[in-house]
């Protein structure tokens, strides 16, 4: 039975979440739960934060409404626990202790909101002896062993930009983290904290390297096995015109075909002999040297090869496939991804773009009804936007206890 959509902006319409400005993995969460339809107001702070980008293009804090609160002023802590003793969510990514000093830690919290979760984010995580350090996306995989798998064992270890250590191993955690425990909450009436650290999400992210390493199936070494470049019909290889393609063909079905349509298919034994991956591997590299990225994608187009071109930031949009299921969308003149997951009966969009800091505070004194957000009523918000592009209400408040 198909159910119809509802009327909402996503499953988590009606939720109510507090983001502590930041940067990394915790806007992105944020940006994360509102898509999926929370009521996320960032508390952001006056000045800015280090490291941000021009607040009108930070696409992480689309779907999002913004108040600017100075937690060093006598009256800054109040105003945050007045938002937190009416939300669901709070996430934070201060060093630890940090939120504590500034009188909004869990337990200040908690006594305002028992049933509240209380989302940390951090790269260490919040005990330990680095806790306490600096640190950024690269020093979290590295120490987990993750970036000792990437690259070729000659160079080395590339930098796989932010994605995996931020975004995989920080923001989807503690996200994971946070849905858990409100669902906990909405159950029992008991709030916690979650203490998301990027190196416990990485090397969670490793559990299968693991267990293959375990059963002898994978060598502690970089290019030296089947998925980290290693093996000849699994890594990316340079064409006529300097693109490249990316070859994951695994299977033994999907290797045959890849041979044939190379033109390769007296090397289908290669795929067996490991003694022969220099061989193949320098065969492979030649065939594609001959001809452009596009004649090659032609090539493959259609097969079972398991053959894709490297597309570049800017081309991504533009492949027939993502342009159809309409992976990108446009909104405020910005191409970005659109909202993922997806959902049959509570379908999400890009509502609104990025929230410009303090935009929103009169709106959001009304709809949350804390009045002491506004310290001059008499004063408009700054930054407003236009009304056509307001967040609507994320719905009825939440249940509390």
């Amino acid at each position: 039975m198909t159910t119809a959509p509802t009327a909402g902006h996503g499953p988590l319409t009606g939720v109510r979440v507090v983001e502590l400005a930041g940067i990394g993995p915790g806007p992105f969460a944020g940006m994360l739960l509102a898509d999926l339809g929370a009521d996320v107001v960032r508390v952001d702070r006056p000045g800015g934060v280090s490291l941000a980008i021009d607040p009108a293009l930070d696409v992480t804090n689309r779907n999002k409404r913004s108040v600017i609160v100075d937690l060093k002023a006598p009256d800054g802590p109040a105003r945050v626990l007045d938002l937190a003793s009416r939300a669901d969510v709070l996430i934070e990514g201060n060093r630890p202790g940090v939120a504590e000093r500034l009188g909004v830690g869990p337990a200040d919290c908690h006594a305002r909101n028992p049933r509240l979760v209380y989302g940390r984010m951090t790269g260490w995580g919040q005990q330990g002896p680095l806790a306490q350090r600096a640190g950024h996306d690269v020093s979290y995989i590295a120490l987990t062993g993750a970036l000792g798998m990437i690259g070729d064992p000659g160079q080395p270890p590339p930098v796989p930009a932010n994605l995996l250590g931020d975004y995989a191993g920080g923001s989807l955690y503690l996200v994971v983290g946070v849905l858990a425990a409100l669902h906990h909450a909405r159950e029992s009436g008991v709030g916690q904290v979650v203490d998301a650290a990027i190196v416990d999400g990485v090397a969670h992210l490793s559990a299968m390297i693991h267990g293959m390493l375990a059963a002898g199936g994978w060598q502690d070494r970089r290019g030296a096995n089947l998925l980290d470049g290693g093996c000849p019909y699994y890594g990316t290889y340079e064409t006529a015109d300097g693109g490249h393609m990316a070859v994951g063909a695994l299977e033994p079905q999907f290797y045959d075909e890849f041979v044939g349509l190379l033109g390769l298919s007296d090397l289908s034994d290669a795929r067996r002999d490991w003694t022969r991956w220099g061989e193949l591997r320098e065969a492979v590299a030649a065939r594609f040297r001959a001809r452009t990225r596009d004649e090659w994608t032609a090539v493959f187009d259609g097969s079972d090869a398991c053959v894709s071109p490297v597309l570049s930031l800017r081309e991504a949009p533009h492949h027939p496939h993502l342009a159809a299921r309409g992976t990108f969308t446009d909104h405020g003149g910005i191409t970005q991804p659109a909202p993922a997951p997806r959902f049959s009966a509570t379908p999400t969009a890009v509502r609104t773009g990025p929230a410009l800091p303090g935009a929103h505070t009169h709106e959001i004194a009304r709809d949350w009804d804390a009045p002491g957000l506004v310290t001059d009523p008499e004063q408009p918000s700054p930054n407003t936007v236009s009304p056509g592009d307001r967040p609507r209400p994320a719905g009825p408040p939440s249940r509390k206890a």
